[in-house]
């Protein structure tokens, strides 16, 4: 049997016994801790897997947070996660094809246990054998330590911890795209160990410190007292701190290692463009439409050429891209010059061993050039720099986008029209509508509406009055103007003015049947207002329709003579025909003068 580990005392537990299971078909069913806050369990996989994770669960969270799972490892809904007699703890498929154990066959293990701070233990009496937060996955919570040797893991990505203090993210292992450098005071650190306190401070410890140093503060440090922090290495490669409120339980970032997200290398994935919509929200393209997506339904596994390099036959050119860069991190460069930007591009065409270029264009005169293999590119209209991409046959830039903003600001300003237009039609129609209501039939409007109804009549509009017997059959026009000239005047007004001086003379001019004997429009308001003398109304019998025609052509025919030497053509032109109808105007004009 192997050596038992140093005792660690384990309080205020509920024992879990060798044996039990839990299934991925029953979510109901699960290891608790005593404040209930932590639970063991099965949760559905993020979609669009159907799978199922088994996982240490903060039950304060809506939904539930995973703080550690088994990495990567998922299972159907006939797995199972079961306490072996033996003191292994095995994931299970349906199958019954073994996904995961624990490492600790023969040691001993007797019980588990899920504590009060979210650490699940198999436990030898009352020593720890194995526990998770020995086995972080991808999430740290407060208080919990994070020491050297340990890794957080995600996808590609992981973190560490070195012996120097520093702390370190990396790319497939090795390719380290964001590190917290110290100085050389941290150089003789025993056993450092990284620790989100509860007041949102992530810091470094070790006894060899006077006191803690810093890594990071949470932007809402040392506020609230029922909060929950942890912080977590996201899939898409960045480590950040969250805060839980307990009493609602949401979920808020509070900081992130990386503040540019499209400078995590890889993001995009091989020949990736990682760049930002108008939402500030990181989106992958490629390159150009020379490229496509190696995943339609996930732009984050990078693009590939439609055409092959290798099928170009000396044919092949570089397209440029105006203020991308390939990111270039350790290990990531294979060759860098100090040359131009014409060089950067042209050698490039040159090396059969290259594909792209960036020439840096930040006053270091580099150009860093990418030989085969994983490249992650960066695009922003923020980059100096000039980027070029080794391609087969002709160049295919990708379309300009239309932004979302031009969309939403055209869309509201059609909105905002119409929105105006309809309240003030609305409002129109409400006021006619109230006016019809209430006001059509009360005296006190009956002047007003009788006067305007003179400025109808003045118009020039055909008026058809109608026949009558009280009127002896005559017409309106001709029974109005003899009942004004026998002088009674309250037989001819309407009731509602009974109580409203009324010109008579006015209406009189104005109810003449031809149209042009009627006063003009401008003339009518004329006399409304008392600006000009009201003459006596000819009678509506005076002149007939016939006479005034006449009157006019030969008085418009006799100005046009005067006016044009030599005899009138037979037939006139348009320019004459105009002017004859303007000397007709004038002529009439006169006429309607001589009549007053």
């Amino acid at each position: 049997m192997a050596a038992r580990p140093n005792v660690v005392v384990v309080s205020w537990v509920a024992k879990i016994p060798l044996g039990s299971s839990l299934y991925a078909s029953n979510h109901h069913l699960n290891w608790t801790s005593p404040n209930t806050l932590f639970a063991v369990a099965f949760i559905s996989a993020p979609p669009p897997s159907s799978a199922f994770i088994a996982a240490v669960l903060y039950t304060g969270a809506s939904p539930p947070l995973p703080i550690w799972s088994v990495a990567g490892k998922q299972v159907d809904s006939g797995g199972l996660l079961h306490f072996l007699p033996t003191g292994v703890l095995r994931l299970v498929n349906g199958s019954g094809a073994t996904v995961w154990e624990s490492p600790t066959v023969n040691s001993g293990v007797s019980s588990g246990s899920l504590d009060d701070s979210g650490n699940f233990l198999l436990n030898y009496e009352n020593a720890t054998v194995w526990s998770t937060f020995d086995n972080p996955t991808d999430t740290v919570i407060e208080m919990q330590n994070f020491t050297v040797g340990k890794t957080l893991k995600s996808g590609f990505y992981s973190f560490t911890l070195l012996k120097s203090g520093d702390v370190n993210l990396a790319w497939n292992g090795s390719l380290v795209y964001w590190t917290n450098e110290f100085n050389s005071s941290l150089a003789n650190l025993a056993s450092p160990r990284l620790v989100l306190q509860s007041n949102g401070k992530l810091s470094i410890f070790d006894k060899s410190l006077v006191s803690e140093v810093t890594v990071a503060f949470s932007n809402d440090f040392g506020e609230g007292n029922d909060l929950f922090r942890f912080w977590r290495l996201d899939s898409d490669g960045n480590l950040r701190i969250y805060t839980i409120d307990r009493g609602n339980g949401s979920l808020v970032e509070r900081w992130a290692a990386v503040s540019d997200q499209c400078q995590v290398f890889g993001y995009c994935g091989n020949m990736g463009i990682c760049s930002y919509n108008d939402l500030s929200v990181p989106i992958c393209l490629c390159p150009s439409e020379n490229f496509e997506f190696i995943d339609e339904n996930d732009s984050r596994k990078g693009c590939r050429s439609k055409v092959e390099l290798e099928s170009c036959l000396m044919n092949s050119t570089m397209m440029e891209l105006k203020h991308a860069k390939f990111l270039t991190y350790q290990l990531a460069v294979s060759q860098q010059y100090m040359v131009g930007i014409a060089a950067c591009r042209s050698n490039c065409l040159g090396s059969s061993s290259c594909i792209a270029s960036t020439s840096v264009s930040d006053g270091s005169g580099s150009c860093n050039m990418k030989t085969q293999g994983f490249i992650s590119g960066y695009q922003s209209p923020a980059l100096p720099s000039t980027s070029f991409v080794k391609i087969c046959g002709t160049e295919m830039p990708n379309p300009m986008p239309i932004k979302s903003k031009d969309k939403c600001w055209r869309f509201r300003t059609w909105v905002s029209i119409f929105s105006v237009s309809a309240g003030l039609l609305m409002l129109f129609a409400l006021i006619g509508g109230l006016w019809w209501q209430f006001c059509r039939h009360n005296p006190k409007y009956g002047a007003f509406s009788a006067k305007y109804m003179i400025l109808e009549y003045a118009s020039g509009v055909p008026v058809q009055f109608s026949l009558s017997a009280e009127r002896n059959w005559k017409k309106f026009s001709l029974w109005a103007y003899e009942e004004f000239e026998k002088g009674n005047i309250e037989g001819l007004i309407d009731e509602r003015l009974a109580d409203d001086s009324v010109n008579m003379e006015q209406v009189m001019r104005a109810i003449q049947e031809q149209p042009l004997l009627r006063p003009t429009m401008g003339r009518i308001v004329q006399m409304l207002e008392g600006i000009v003398e009201i003459e006596r109304p000819p009678s509506p019998m005076a002149v007939s329709e016939e006479s005034i025609i006449i009157s006019l052509s030969r008085n418009a025919i006799a100005h046009s003579s005067s006016s044009v030497s030599g005899p009138i053509p037979s037939s006139t032109s348009s320019v004459q025909n105009a002017a004859l109808r303007m000397d007709m105007e004038k002529a009439y004009s006169s006429l309607l003068s001589d009549t007053k």
